[in-house]
């Protein structure tokens, strides 16, 4: 499998993270997307979206989407699972996971934060812009996490905590105040901790700069 994401990319980062639980090996190949190497036509034939990751199949299979991407991942690989087999507890881990990657991580991205420099807003302004929707979802989320779990929905790492720690390595790079949030950076303590997590950190990729 070959793998096209970028260092600090959030949704990178959680593909990263289950490859490394799965035990799945990959070919990294670095998009550089603050000096537009997504916009270039060989790689938008494979991602026609023009972001990153797209995970490429042994068989020459593209998928695209990190959601997408971990569900093919959960499907194809369910050892060791990052959903429970009961569907209504699924259904909990899915809602915690996507309120990071459907609610935040949408109106933080690159191209919307370039998009509102583009309109005239200052750094700063992008900048509380971020950590004003980060500290919405993160508030939403530990409200719908399991209570008095290790990792969010239990003793083993789920869905939902590759889609925190990624966002919460984004929080902590902005100056997010996330002091009224103990429980959440109490579990990416104990993520980063896990070599998976350790293996799939930004500053841990070839490419980190």
């Amino acid at each position: 499998m070959r793998l096209y994401s970028y260092w600090r990319s959030t949704t990178s980062y959680r593909v990263r993270i289950a490859l490394h639980l799965k035990g799945l090996a990959y070919e990294p190949v670095p998009i550089n997307l603050v000096e537009g190497a997504q916009k270039a036509p060989e790689y938008a034939a494979l991602n026609p979206g023009q972001g990153v990751p797209t995970l490429v199949l042994d068989d020459g299979t593209i998928l695209t989407q990190s959601m997408a991407i971990l569900e093919w991942l959960e499907e194809s690989y369910p050892d060791p699972a990052l959903l429970p087999t009961d569907a209504a507890q699924r259904a909990k881990v899915r809602a915690a996971a996507l309120t990071i990657a459907e609610d935040v991580h949408p109106v933080n991205n690159l191209r919307v934060i370039a998009r509102l420099k583009s309109m005239g807003h200052s750094q700063e302004e992008a900048v509380s812009w971020m950590n004003d929707w980060m500290l919405r979802g993160f508030t939403a989320f530990e409200q719908l996490i399991a209570p008095g779990t290790a990792y969010c929905f239990g003793d083993t790492p789920s869905l939902a905590d590759l889609c925190l720690v990624p966002q919460l390595y984004n929080a902590h790079r902005w100056g997010c105040d996330l002091s009224a949030l103990a429980r959440l950076t109490e579990i990416e303590a104990l993520c980063l901790r896990h070599p998976a997590f350790a293996a799939a950190r930004p500053e841990n990729q070839p490419e980190a700069k």
